[in-house]
């Protein structure tokens, strides 16, 4: 009888456990990962592009938060026949904010411009890839 009573009570907790974990289980919503790889690859650049205008204008402050802010987009845009482009912008990227950083705007300057051909490249040859 306490052997009935065990396996009742396993059968039990064990039903129980099925019913509130398989909503823990579901599948989580689908995401357009080209969306989102679009929308990193948009943003990085205009966030790059402002980045330009501001470093033109001589606003080392505004140029640091807008690289960082770059930088921070461009990890979003993974695509693998992209992917030693993006570690050059990235290294640009850096370039730019070590020399907004030590006060050389007109090196900063040519850095950013620098770091916008890479994220154009980027662009071209994920939209070839995704017609």
């Amino acid at each position: 009888m306490n052997i009935l009573k065990k396996i009742a009570l396993s059968t039990a907790l064990v039903a129980a456990f099925a019913v509130v974990s398989a909503p823990a289980f579901a599948a989580e919503e689908h995401k357009d990962k080209n969306a989102e790889v679009k929308a990193a690859a948009t943003g990085t650049t205009a966030k790059i592009e402002e980045a330009i205008v501001i470093a033109e204008k001589g606003d080392k402050v505004a140029f640091l938060a807008t690289v960082s802010e770059a930088r921070q987009l461009q990890k979003e845009f993974r695509y693998e026949q992209t992917e030693r482009l993006r570690q050059k912008l990235n290294d640009k990227l850096s370039a730019a904010r070590e020399a907004a950083t030590q006060d050389n705007m007109s090196e900063a300057t040519v850095a950013i411009k620098a770091a916008l051909v890479y994220v154009k490249e980027m662009r071209e040859i994920y939209d070839a890839a995704h017609k």
